[in-house]
This record gives C-alpha cells, structure tokens and sequence, in this order.
C-alpha cells in the first residue's frame, strides 16, 4: 500500500520540477549550454539584484505594465514579437524611453525550433529592424542583442545561428507559467518563492492577469531588498 502511494508522487515529480527547478539544475542548464542565458552568478557581496523579462508584447497592456515598474522603481527587458508591433511603435519608444530595454522574441507566437533556419533568420532580422527604429526614434543606443525563441526551446543548429546573427539566446530561471496559468495570486507566490540574486524572472504581456500579478509582486521585492533590472544591467553585476 505504500509503494502505491508513491506512484502518484513519482509520476508528479517530473511536472513539479519543470514548474519550480531546483537552483541545482539550473545551475547545471547554465554549466551545460553556456552561451545560454539561465541566470547570472552575483558576486556574494553585491547586491540583491534580479532581471525581469517580460514576453509576447507590446499590447494593450504594455503600458499599464510600464507604469507599474516605474512606481517601483523597476526596468524589465522587453521580449517582443514582431506582429504585435503595428500601431504599437509609440509604445516601443516609450519603453525605451523609460529605461527599458527590447529583445527579440521573433515575428510570430511560434514555437521557433520549428522554423527552418532562413525562416529563423528573416524573422530574427524582421523584428531587429522593429527594435533598431525604436531605438534610433528616441535618440538612444541600441542594447547587446538578445533573443528568446517562441516556447522557449532551442537546439543546436539554433545556437549557432542565433550566436552568427551575434544574439545571446536568454531563457531564465524564475517562470510560474503565466502564459498558461491565468490566476495571477499563484503566479506572483510562484515569482516571490523562487527569487535568489542573479534570478532572471520570465512573465508574459498579452494577459489580463499579469498587471495585477506586478503590482504584487514588485512591491513585495522592494521590500525584500531587491532590485528590479534590464539583462544588461543584470549582466553588469555579474561574478568576474
């Protein structure tokens, strides 16, 4: 009778640790495919310092999300898809004009590892374009290059033309599954429960939820002593 009650438990361990990976094997992600971006090692006297990376924008919710993490005090870095940006290019501007800084998450809701690699590319480069105009609009810099593929998986032949594009590929470590998971009190437990130094924290725009979900959870950081940064930044604080 014991030994079945531990079927279920075995047959759940798998999904649990998808939702909530222990720090051990993100560690080993990281030593694994280091030109992936996991999380970043914060030097043990440095300071709480975390990124927020926010996918699928911009949409009508992207500026509400904006004034939320000026309240805070916080930057995010923008993963945005390319067909979302018609009638938002203002949106993108303001973004950057904030602190923000933008990613390229490609030019459709996809999963990219489908794509063939001149599909990857003419999306890749698509999007670029979108970012450099933003960019140039309001007379500021363009960031490192950062890409994260649609549902976040890749394989090899993907690094490497990510890597000849000149892109860092960016996953994280911090992701309660919002895109799925529309109840934004379990979202923002999950966020607040996983956060460490150097965490890079995934959340999705194009979800109603995901405005209350912030306003929770940046707060909430704060208060715990954390700062709420770009990738950039982040990758400034990162242990020599």
């Amino acid at each position: 009778m014991f030994l079945l009650c531990l079927i279920p438990l075995f047959l759940l361990l798998p999904f649990y640790i998808i939702y909530k990976p222990p720090h051990m094997l993100v560690r080993y992600f990281q030593y694994r495919w280091p030109n992936v971006l996991w999380h970043v090692r914060i030097a043990s006297s440095g300071e709480k310092v975390v990124a927020l990376t926010i996918d699928d924008g911009p949409s009508e919710y992207t500026e509400e999300i904006m004034e939320i993490l000026k309240a805070n005090g916080a930057t995010a870095t923008f993963f945005i898809i390319g067909s979302q940006v018609e009638g938002r290019k203002e949106t993108l501007r303001k973004l950057v004009r904030a602190g923000n800084e933008l990613g390229n998450h490609a030019m459709h809701d996809e999963p990219s590892r489908a794509l063939s690699d001149d599909a990857l590319i003419a999306q890749i480069n698509s999007v670029q374009r979108l970012i450099d105009q933003a960019y140039a609009a309001v007379d500021v810099a363009s960031p490192p290059r950062y890409f994260r593929p649609g549902s976040g998986f890749f394989h090899d032949r993907m690094l490497k033309v990510v890597h000849r594009l000149g892109y860092r590929l960016v996953l994280g470590s911090v992701y309660p599954h919002d895109a799925q998971i529309p109840y934004w009190r379990v979202n923002a437990r999950h966020i607040l429960s996983m956060l460490r130094p150097g965490s890079i924290i995934i959340c999705h725009d194009r979800r109603i939820w995901t405005v209350p979900m912030l306003r929770k959870v940046l707060p909430e950081m704060r208060r715990k002593g954390y700062r709420v940064v770009t990738i950039s930044e982040l990758l400034r604080e990162e242990k020599a």
